[in-house]
């Protein structure tokens, strides 16, 4: 799946947040924890899941996606891309299994976060003549 600069930003941030806040269930008004967060710290968070997420992100596959709609993947699609990037890290049955669900877990909610897509055609460029 080809995804533009700002929406893989978008997804990681989101995906970021939820980490920093600690529980899944929270919803997004709930962003004390990242805003009393240092930029150093919010930097390395960014990277660390920003390295989770965007390889599963791009392995995903081609999708067709209309303007004004966001992409959809269905499960086993993302599982499939999730078990792809993830490899065989040489843990037990038991760790394997729970770093796909956590991988999972942070990609899910990363596509739930991403825009909607724009149509290209109507950008307009505020300075153009």
């Amino acid at each position: 799946m080809r995804f533009t600069e700002h929406e893989l930003t978008v997804a990681v941030t989101a995906a970021a947040k939820i980490v920093a806040r600690g529980k899944v269930r929270r919803r997004a008004q709930d962003d004390a924890a990242w805003d009393a967060m240092s930029k150093i710290d919010r930097y390395h968070l960014l990277e660390a899941v920003g390295s989770q997420v965007l390889p599963v992100l791009l392995a995903l596959p081609d999708v067709e996606v209309e303007a004004g709609t966001r992409p959809t993947f269905t499960d086993a699609q993302i599982a499939a891309a999730v078990e792809e990037t993830l490899g065989d890290s040489g843990v037990g049955r038991i760790r394997q299994k729970v770093a796909v669900a956590a991988r999972l877990t942070l990609v899910r909610t990363a596509l739930a976060q991403l825009p909607v897509r724009q149509d290209p055609d109507a950008l307009v460029v505020p300075d153009s003549p």
